[in-house]
């Protein structure tokens, strides 16, 4: 089961003063998580006033720059997961420092073709 998770900050979260993993939590994380197969790829996003959202209405096309809603979180990234089902998706993403600091969405994907899953994965090796 491939599924997107969505990476977001969240002001209104605790501050974690000493978390549970200690320094290098997200590298232990995504190391982990690549070597079991469980993590194709996966990056963090600019910053919102980098972003555009891009629409077309009545033939042109609009383009606003970021940020798109006047939101106290924001999207800092995301990973493309590859799970046995969404319980385990929900236990990796327990486990990802941001579940401490942010939230996490976990988006099922609809048939991801095995060969860009594949070629997913060669890509993200080879960086």
């Amino acid at each position: 089961m491939q599924l997107l998770m969505l990476v977001f900050t969240d002001p209104t979260a605790d501050e974690v003063t000493d978390p549970p993993e200690g320094e290098g939590w997200i590298d232990r994380w995504v190391a982990e998580n690549d070597a079991a197969g469980r993590r194709v790829v996966g990056e963090r996003v600019l910053s919102m006033e980098q972003a555009r959202v891009v629409r077309v209405r009545q033939g042109g096309t609009l383009v606003t720059d970021g940020p798109f809603a006047e939101m106290s979180e924001h999207l800092a990234g995301f990973d493309l997961l590859d799970c046995a089902d969404m319980e385990e998706a929900v236990r990796v993403a327990a486990d990802h420092p941001m579940a401490w600091y942010g939230r996490l969405e976990l988006w099922p994907l609809d048939q991801v073709n095995p060969a860009e899953l594949a070629r997913a994965r060669s890509s993200a090796s080879a960086d």
